[in-house]
């Protein structure tokens, strides 16, 4: 049980009041109850958003550079029950009610951020440690994506940049994405698509501009 978890024992124990009401207690034992009911989480693979997860919905990614912990205020906070949290209830909106991504991810974040509120870490704490380690376009590690990665995140965000960048990664032969076939497939459909390729064009056109300039 992690530390920084507000039942130690007694997981089942009747509270005092009733469980309608908003309890961090009935919260805290809700994350019990998905930490069950998941497999192990993967932490050995590159996730361009920190998290993620499998097409299928049975497996949860962690980027591996995102470190288990932080300190705050003399505690060790435990950071995986929150993101899996983030992502089962971002999954499960997305394909049973078809929601798109932008929808389930700010429902996701509000249930994220009320399960770190209600374990006594500040949000702003919590959420600044996260941002040291997203990964960003320059970043060089991402030459382990997991070839089940489920792709709509990027694809409801116009992320067509960083499926780009999935996609070179994977073309390289020293690269342990190169032999997913799956994943190198779906992002060559994903990046096929008109929006993509008018992004793409886009960019091009900028890149071509600034040399231009940069030149006269």
């Amino acid at each position: 049980m992690p530390e920084n978890c507000c039942h130690p024992v007694g997981a089942h124990k009747r509270l005092r009041i009733p469980d309608t009401y908003v309890s961090s207690l009935m919260l805290d034992r809700a994350l019990d109850a998905i930490e069950r009911r998941v497999g192990p989480i993967d932490r050995q693979h590159d996730i361009p958003y920190l998290a993620g997860y499998s097409l299928d919905g049975r497996r949860i990614y962690i980027d591996r550079h995102l470190p288990p912990s932080f300190d705050y205020l003399g505690r060790k906070i435990l950071v995986d029950r929150y993101l899996l949290l983030h992502e089962e209830v971002e999954k499960t909106l997305i394909d049973q009610l078809h929601l798109h991504y932008q929808h389930a991810h700010q429902i996701a974040t509000r249930a994220e951020e009320a399960a770190v509120r209600a374990d006594g870490v500040s949000w702003r704490a919590y959420d600044r440690f996260m941002q040291q380690y997203v990964k960003t376009m320059g970043d060089e590690r991402l030459s382990n994506v997991p070839s089940d990665l489920d792709l709509k995140p990027y694809r409801d965000e116009h992320d067509y940049d960083w499926m780009r960048r999935m996609q070179d990664a994977a073309a390289l032969p020293e690269h342990d994405a190169h032999a997913d076939l799956g994943l190198r497939r779906r992002l060559e459909k994903a990046l096929s698509t008109r929006a993509a390729k008018a992004e793409a064009n886009k960019a091009a056109k900028a890149a071509a501009a600034t040399a231009r300039h940069q030149k006269n």
